[in-house]
């Protein structure tokens, strides 16, 4: 039960950030298993983030085998998309916020 406290205590400190539009946590399988956005826009970002991911953690195993992929960040105009993703041997976990950077 302490897990699931300190996720709900992380999830509301993210979302209390300035800007924040929402957080999601994304298995390995592309799901996502905690929201704060609708279902909808839910699935569009878990599946795309997961994937996008995994390209980028296999470009930077590729430059430099002994390198790994810890921290992402996407901006756009509109939107500013942050990835901590989570690789061990039992599970792959990501991290997703997505905030407003004119909000900043």
């Amino acid at each position: 039960m302490a897990d699931f406290a300190q996720v709900d205590e992380t999830f509301k400190r993210l979302q209390s950030h300035k800007g924040v539009l929402g957080v999601i946590v994304i298995n390995a399988d592309g799901i996502a298993i905690r929201t704060t956005f609708d279902n909808e826009l839910t699935v569009q970002y878990a599946a795309l983030v997961s994937h996008f991911t995994l390209k980028a953690r296999s470009v930077v195993k590729k430059l430099d085998n002994e390198n790994e992929l810890k921290f992402l960040r996407i901006r756009s105009k509109k939107h500013e998309i942050m990835i901590a993703p989570e690789f061990d041997k039992n599970s792959e976990y990501y991290l997703l916020v997505v905030q407003d950077p004119a909000a900043n």
